[in-house]
């Protein structure tokens, strides 16, 4: 299946000054042979020769003690050990292996979205990303939002639906992984997982239901490290998997992550980072301090809510332009599929074609009082229906929009600084990758920066999960990332709601805030100064 969104963020693909120190290492020993002076037990000849290699102590769960006699005497008393940190200063035994396997030492780094799951599978010998996959998160058909999966959840059943859903989904791209590249899952020693607090909690099998009620408290924000087994996932049962920690209910692993990758939380300049998915996260700050929110998003965008959107798969129109003298419309869709519907990122520029041509007003409005705007008429169309943008339509994307806007002006103001401080812009998530920014610009879904502070991160998320997973370093920082984020709630804030509704303009109320959107407008007549 063609699932756009697996892009890894190209700046910090090329691991510079990345020091591995993987989630879990492999060390390979050449024991001494038992004999009539040297009686110790098989578990602690191996223990004893580990100990000097690593800081802290060994331990060896019951489950491996039951075949190391035998893979001992199979290696001739040489043999790789696989260990992995689930308490800081011991080290659990994850598997043994028979002779030299140190060159096939595997890792998944993951991102559990709520409509898309990535998992890319990497050596943790060299850091390189082997191979990647990605399908529908199995939890759709549940329900395509977050909150129908949180309402499901309240029932035991529901909730160990949802957890298999999950994993089901995971197991399949494992598999399909593991076939590829010719290795066991069982060879796959250490998972890391970055995803938003609900998706967390209910891939662990832990009530979300409080993450939607004041005072909007989860279950964890750090759940540290569980041992693959008890998940269900399709990899060695003992490797650690480790989540990427939250802020708060709203601001999850994934911004964490992305975050991370992004490296704003070292650089001396003021950076803002913004992932607009289910939810519109946004992180401001430098090395010295971090600020961020979130603010529902993603409902417009996911095809959830338009009349004729669909998810980013091939028949999904995805770029849009308008002659503003004819009234002709152009189009892509993914593949060169024939169109079937209309993704996020077509909906963006056809808003904001729709804006630049004069056809809807700054509210949003049909200027002649039409009800639609026919996109792909029903004679081209796989549908054989025409594909077309409402007026429900854009009245639900003004809320999306709008949200986004005052959270971000929220944000900007709490912290004393304006829009022009910011010095780089990171667009975070497969929906800030694929989207064309001048049209969140004219539309007023991203700010009105200078163009080359602007960058595009990709799978943010995805590529944090595979720095925690190859460098404790990076899982340190990610942590300190967590705990330094000050956190605004914006579902009790009476400003954010006035923000709120003073945004849900093209692109505002405040054409200032827009100036060369207002230069496009004024040029064309449709704005006088």
């Amino acid at each position: 299946m063609a699932v756009k969104g697996i892009i890894l963020a190209d700046r910090v693909r090329g691991d510079k000054g990345l020091v591995l120190d993987p989630l879990t290492r492999k060390i390979y020993l050449e024991l001494t042979v038992p004999g009539p002076e040297d009686n110790r037990g098989d578990v602690d000849r191996l223990v004893d020769a580990l100990q000097p290699e690593l800081e802290g102590t060994v331990t060896v769960p019951l489950e491996l003690m039951f075949g190391l006699s035998a893979v001992l005497r199979e290696g001739d008393w040489r043999v790789t050990a696989t260990v992995g940190g689930m308490v800081p200063g011991v080290w659990n035994l994850v598997t043994v292996e028979p002779g030299d396997t140190t060159s096939r030492h595997f890792g998944l780094a993951v991102d559990i979205g709520t409509t898309t799951v990535v998992v890319y599978l990497v050596d943790m010998h060299d850091g390189r990303v082997l191979g990647t996959a990605a399908d529908y998160n199995g939890q759709v058909v549940f329900g395509e939002d977050v909150l129908t999966r949180i309402y499901l959840s309240a029932t035991p059943e529901g909730l160990r639906q949802l957890q298999e859903a999950v994993v089901q989904t995971l197991n399949g791209l494992i598999e399909r992984l593991a076939a590829e590249h010719n290795i066991l899952p069982a060879e796959i020693s250490a998972v890391a997982v970055g995803a938003n607090s609900t998706m967390v909690h209910l891939f662990l099998g832990l009530d979300p239901s409080r993450i939607c009620m004041a005072p909007y408290i989860p279950v964890v924000n750090n759940p540290g490290l569980v041992p693959a087994g008890k998940l269900g996932l399709a990899v060695n049962p003992l490797a650690p998997v480790y989540c990427l920690p939250s802020v708060g209910s709203y601001l999850g692993g994934d911004i964490i992550g992305g975050v991370l990758a992004s490296g704003m939380h070292r650089s001396p300049e003021l950076s803002l980072f913004v992932d607009i998915g289910t939810n519109g996260e946004i992180v401001m700050g430098n090395r010295d301090w971090l600020v961020g929110c979130a603010g529902a998003a993603g409902p417009a965008l996911e095809g959830g809510v338009v009349a004729n959107g669909m998810r980013a798969e091939p028949g999904a129109v995805d770029s849009v332009s308008i002659d503003a003298r004819t009234g002709q419309v152009h189009y892509t869709t993914i593949g060169g599929a024939p169109p079937a519907g209309i993704c996020g990122s077509g909906l963006v520029d056809c808003l904001a074609e729709m804006l630049l041509a004069g056809i809807i007003d700054r509210a949003g409005r049909f200027k002649n009082g039409q009800r639609e705007f026919v996109v792909v008429p029903a004679r081209d169309s796989a549908t054989g229906k025409d594909i077309v943008v409402t007026q429900v339509d854009i009245h639900n994307f003004m809320r999306t929009k709008g949200a986004v806007n005052a959270a971000l002006e929220l944000l900007v103001e709490s912290v004393g600084c304006q829009l022009g401080d910011i010095r780089r812009f990171y667009a975070a998530g497969a929906f800030g990758h694929y989207l064309h920014l001048e049209s969140a610009i004219t539309i007023g879904l991203y700010p009105d920066l200078p163009r080359e502070k602007m960058i595009r991160l990709g799978n943010a998320s995805g590529e944090g999960a595979r720095l925690v997973l190859l460098s404790g370093q990076k899982r340190r920082e990610a942590e300190s990332i967590a705990r330094n984020i000050t956190y605004f709630e914006l579902n009790a804030s009476q400003v954010f709601m006035n923000k709120f509704v003073g945004s849900k303009f093209l692109p505002h109320t405040n054409l200032d805030y827009f100036p060369t959107v207002k230069e496009k407008l004024m040029k064309r007549g449709l704005f006088a100064s």
